[in-house]
Formats: C-alpha cells, sequence, structure tokens
C-alpha cells in the first residue's frame, strides 16, 4: 500500500497542471506525504488548504498539526494555537498547550517502569491484551493451532482471541486459542474479562447464518457483545454501518465504555460509554465529551484506580499512537488528558494499556505497540512499575460562590499562581459558577478567584495540600462589593443590623462586636475600602453631652475595628455628631415616641470612596 502513495502524489501534480485541485484532493495528497515521511511538503500543502478554508475536516486538522509537529516541533504547533484560538475547540487548545508544556518543563518525560517484550509474541500483530484470572487474552492475527499444525506459519485471515499463562515475573507462556467463546469463522477480538459477571466482552464480525453481512455500501463493520461462563453469545451493540472496538465493563458504576466511529463524534473513532444492567445495555451511547476525544482517533478506555487510560493518536503525542492517562471527576467529567511519557510511549503506536496491582506495592501492566526492536508488527510489551504511571499534574475543580447569597457566579476568573507569582493558568467560570484548571505539578501554589465589583479569594497550598484539595471540589467564596453596601442618607455605607449603645455608655458589647465584626470582615475582602465612622444621637439630653458621647462611641468603633485587624489607614474620619443630624421632627421639647427617638440613634459604616473602587 505504501508504494501507492508516490504514486498518487504523482496523479495530483498532474492534475494541478490542468486545473486546480480540491480541497479535498489537496488533502489527501498532503497525507500521502505524510505518510512519505515527506513532511516538509505535507506541512506546505496543508498549509494552502488552510489559508483558503480553515474549516478542515478534523481528520485532516490532525494530520495538519501532526505534519507541523514534525517539522517545526512541538513550538510551531503552539504558535499554530495561540494564532488560531477562535478556531479550534477550548478543550483541544487546553489539552494541546497543558501537554505541551509537560513536554516542555518535564525535560525528561522518562517512566520508571520495566518494560519487556513477551516471550509469546508472534511475527504478526499481537495487541488488546486483557486480564483473565491468572492468564492473559490478546488478540492476534496469527493462525490457530490447528493452521500451524496443517504447514506454514502464515497469517490468519481473521483476528482471533488467544489466552496465555502468566509466570511469576509476569511473562506469558502457552498461548492458545481462547476456548471460552463460541468457535467462529470472522473476525473476533479486543476482548475484556468481567470477573464481576464472569463474561467476556469483545468485538466480532457482523454476520447471519455463518455468512458475512454488509450495510449499503459493501461495508462489514464490527458488533460489540459478551459471552457468558458457558460460552452463549449475545449481540449488545450492532449496526451495519458502524464499528465497535476494546469494550471496558466498569463493576462499580455498571457502565459499558467502547471506542466507536459513530457520526458526529469529535474525530475518528471517539470513546463512548452505556448504562447497563449487568452487562445488558439500558441507555444510548454517552460520549465522553471534547476533554477525552479529539480530531484524532482514541480507543482502548481501561479504568483503573479513578484513572482512565486510553490511546489516541492526537497530533501533540510522542508518536502516531499514544497512551494517555485521565482523572474521573464528578458528572461524567474527566480531567485533561495526560500523555504517559517516553519508554510506555515511542515514535511510534503504543495502545491498549491495562495496569493492575501486583506484588511489593508495585503495578504491572500490559501494551501493544509497533516500536522498534519487537518481534512482529504489533508486539505485546509488560512492565512493572512503583506508582501509577503518567507525568504529574495538579488538577483543582469546583465552583466560585457568592458568600452573601450562596449563589454560584458566573464568568469569575480562577488563577493558579507558582511560589514566584508567577500565573501559571487562569480559566473563567461558566455559567454555572464552576471551573476546572488543571496546571504541570509544582511544590506550592497559590489559587485565587476574582470577579469585577467582588472580593479576591487567596490561599496558598503547599505540596502536601495540593494532594489533599484537587481530589474533591474545591469551592472558594467571594462577596459582591453591591451586597455589602447600601444607600441611607445619600451616602454609601455597609450593610449592617441597626444596633444600639446603652443608655450614656460607649461600651462596646457583644451584640454591638457581632456587627462591627462584619466590617472587619469587609475590609479583609476589600483592603482598598475608605471608611467614615458616623456616631449620631438622638435629642434627648443636653446637646453637649449628646456631641461628647457620640464622639466617644465613634472613637470606640474606632478603636475595635483597629484591635481587630483594620489597618488605621482604611479609616480616614471617626465623627460623632450628636444631635445635629436628626431624621424627623423629634426635637428639643417635641412629644415623640421611644421608637421615633431610636431612628435618629444611628452609627454609620460611610465608604467615602465607593463610587471610585471600580
Amino acid at each position: 500500500m505504501e508504494n501507492n502513495y508516490p504514486l498518487a502524489v504523482r496523479e495530483y501534480i498532474k492534475e494541478m497542471r490542468v486545473k486546480p485541485l480540491t480541497n479535498q484532493q489537496y488533502c489527501n495528497m498532503a497525507e500521502a506525504y505524510l505518510k512519505m515521511e515527506n513532511y516538509e511538503q505535507a506541512s506546505l500543502r496543508y498549509s494552502e488548504v488552510y489559508e483558503r478554508d480553515s474549516v478542515l475536516p478534523a481528520y485532516h486538522l490532525n494530520k495538519m498539526l501532526q505534519a507541523f509537529k514534525m517539522t517545526g516541533g512541538l513550538g510551531s504547533v503552539r504558535e499554530f494555537l495561540q494564532q488560531n484560538p477562535g478556531k479550534l475547540s477550548p478543550e483541544l487548545v487546553e489539552n494541546a498547550l497543558l501537554n505541551i508544556d509537560l513536554q516542555s518543563s518535564s525535560g525528561d518525560t522518562r517512566s520508571t517502569a520495566k518494560i519487556f517484550n513477551l516471550n509469546n509474541n508472534s511475527p504478526f500483530a499481537d495487541f488488546a491484551p486483557s486480564f483473565y484470572r491468572d492468564q492473559l487474552l490478546f488478540t492476534s492475527a496469527r493462525g490457530s493451532e490447528s493452521q500451524r499444525r496443517g504447514g506454514a506459519d502464515q497469517p490468519s485471515s481473521f483476528l482471533n482471541i488467544f489466552n496465555a499463562r502468566l509466570d511469576n515475573k509476569g511473562d506469558a507462556i502457552g498461548t492458545r486459542t481462547f476456548s471460552n467463546i463460541p468457535s467462529f469463522d470472522y473476525h473476533q477480538g479486543t476482548p475484556f474479562y468481567s470477573e464481576d459477571l464472569d463474561a467476556v466482552f469483545y468485538i466480532r464480525s457482523n454476520e447471519a447464518n455463518g455468512n458475512l453481512v454488509f450495510d449499503e455500501y459493501g461495508k462489514n463493520s464490527l458488533a460489540l457483545g459478551s459471552a457468558d461462563k458457558n460460552g452463549n453469545f449475545r449481540f449488545l451493540l450492532k449496526d451495519l454501518s458502524i464499528s465497535f472496538y476494546y469494550p471496558y465493563y466498569e463493576t462499580e458504576s455498571g457502565k459499558l465504555y467502547f471506542a466507536a466511529n459513530f457520526e458526529g463524534g469529535y474525530g475518528g473513532t471517539d470513546l463512548y460509554f452505556v448504562y447497563t444492567n449487568n452487562g445488558l445495555i439500558m441507555s444510548s451511547p454517552v460520549n465522553l465529551g471534547p476533554h477525552i476525544n479529539t480530531p484524532g482517533n482514541e480507543i482502548a478506555p481501561y479504568i483503573f484506580e479513578g484513572s482512565l487510560y486510553f490511546a489516541s493518536d492526537i497530533f501533540y503525542g510522542l508518536g502516531g499512537m499514544d497512551s494517555y492517562k485521565s482523572e474521573i471527576l464528578e458528572d461524567n467529567e474527566y480531567s485533561i488528558p495526560v500523555n504517559l511519557g517516553r519508554d510506555l510511549n515511542s515514535e511510534k503506536d503504543d495502545f491498549g494499556l491495562i495496569i493492575q496491582n501486583y506484588q511489593e506495592n508495585s503495578l504491572i501492566g500490559y501494551f501493544a505497540s509497533n516500536r522498534p526492536g519487537g518481534k512482529g508488527s504489533d508486539d505485546l510489551y509488560g512492565f512493572v512499575i512503583d506508582d501509577k504511571p503518567g507525568i504529574k499534574t495538579f488538577t483543582l475543580y469546583g465552583s466560585v460562590v457568592n458568600l452573601s447569597t450562596n449563589d454560584r457566579i458566573s464568568q469569575a476568573e480562577v488563577r493558579l499562581l507558582d511560589q514566584t507569582g508567577k500565573v501559571l493558568k487562569e480559566v473563567i467560570t461558566d455559567d454555572r459558577g464552576a471551573f476546572r484548571i488543571e496546571v504541570p505539578w509544582q511544590e506550592s501554589i497559590k489559587v485565587q478567584a476574582a470577579k469585577g465589583r467582588h472580593s479576591t479569594f487567596s490561599e496558598s497550598f503547599l505540596e502536601d495540600d495540593l494532594q489533599t484539595i484537587q481530589g474533591t471540589p474545591f469551592n472558594m467564596g467571594i462577596v459582591s462589593i453591591d451586597d455589602l453596601v447600601e444607600e441611607t442618607e445619600d451616602q454609601a455605607v455597609l450593610k449592617l443590623n441597626k444596633f444600639y449603645f446603652d443608655k450614656g455608655r460607649s461600651t462596646i458589647t457583644p451584640e454591638i462586636a457581632q456587627e462591627l465584626d462584619k466590617v472587619v470582615d469587609a475590609v479583609a475582602r476589600f483592603p482598598q475600602l475608605q471608611l467614615r465612622i458616623e456616631s449620631h444621637t438622638d435629642s434627648r439630653g443636653g446637646s453637649a453631652t449628646n456631641f461628647r458621647i457620640s464622639q466617644s462611641r465613634a472613637d470606640a468603633i474606632k478603636n475595635y475595628l483597629e484591635n481587630n485587624g483594620v489597618s488605621p489607614s482604611n479609616i480616614l474620619y471617626s465623627i460623632g455628631y450628636g444631635e445635629d443630624k436628626l431624621l424627623n421632627d423629634c426635637t428639643d421639647g417635641a412629644f415623640c415616641m421611644d421608637s421615633f427617638h431610636k431612628k435618629n440613634e444611628r452609627q454609620l459604616i460611610v465608604v467615602l470612596n465607593y463610587d471610585l473602587l471600580f
């Protein structure tokens, strides 16, 4: 097939001399150059199409950026993403920039895994490993035992499922055709064994009465089904025009994950799940969304200890198909998938990773790769590692909340800063006030949330605390200045419940302190506030006495605020007006009910710079 690519390029060049190529023909020619590893020409041709029509099909957008990476490195890809933010999905840009940052900032992204090629690999394709009791299931193009006994070691026309025993070092021995599923003459592969259901999920060719069946375009797709412990098979997902791959059943949720090439996805094959009842389909497929699925192909979902592992050929990987890890958050949300780094990934295709606990607090896993040095096209590899693989990141998700109303705040800025105060990343909360933000791992991080006319949340965390807060929703409370201030007597004043001093006294009682603590909190949230403290009395008593007591009360309020953390620079004045500014006609000598006199006795905390704050 590869020999046809130069021929295709020559034909397209001939066509160009006669008439302009269509965008599709340009894309096809660019892809042919890419297959020939002529990355300069692939980049040039893709760029010509993009300059004419920036809305490239997802498949070719991915191929174009792969070509850019091969010619100009990840720096050229970053430049393209930053120059075309509105033409690409924000999730794709976010995924790419984080993975580029990780590859750039982490230096050598090599894992600590001890990797070994399995003894049972054949000269043909061996891939899609799956744990099966104390054995390993996998898919292979090798012939069955009967085929091999009959003659030369030749590949089979169809894929089949095999099993092998695992020795005490995790290597595979004693490979045989897997006999716990019905014998089948056509493709069957990518198995997953559910210990809870004692059933094997796998894919097989669509057939009826022993014959392959095709859709109206002559396509024979792959269906998904399961075989129980007695070997009884049933179809679960079947469509003559849709192929299904790589089932994974999660016992805790009853979700059946898989890859499929449904129309309307984000790229080639996307990852989906359906809800099941003991393995029986109970819902329509749910796409895992744009943080997992990309313009490329995503396959081979596998969940281990709250992390989703899968493979993708998206442009920001190390090679063709790479393995990634994403943390499963709440409400079917996922963190940004992170490349597992070198060794587990290579410049070639690496996919189908599975992992489980092993001896001495270590982990053991398997994957397929066509990297150099193997025995065939795709080989099975094992690895032993101390910790879960993947370049470490810090992920924070939650909401920004109005502390006054308990409502969530949309369009708030959430920032992560490093220990030098440099902004690592900034995001905006969505319509529900929710956010999710992820950066390469740091020794310490400051988390901030802010919005215009609101206070700022700011808190720093050291490395041990970072491990804790990223595992659960993190909510940050801020306050709107408009919720703290009201207009009274043609002035902007802090909202306080009305309070009274004891008659003739200026002592701060617990009830008064409770209200003044609101002022302390307001200044802590808005350090730029400039205040004037006003104290007023009613007309009862002598005018000089009332002036003196009101000044004493204003000074007592000032002293309390300063003693509880308010800077003297925030309090510009403390003034006692006595009875000079009565609000009604309860003047000297007038008869008024006590409630009317009390309207005149009041303490106001005036915000002098309210109109200038924002």
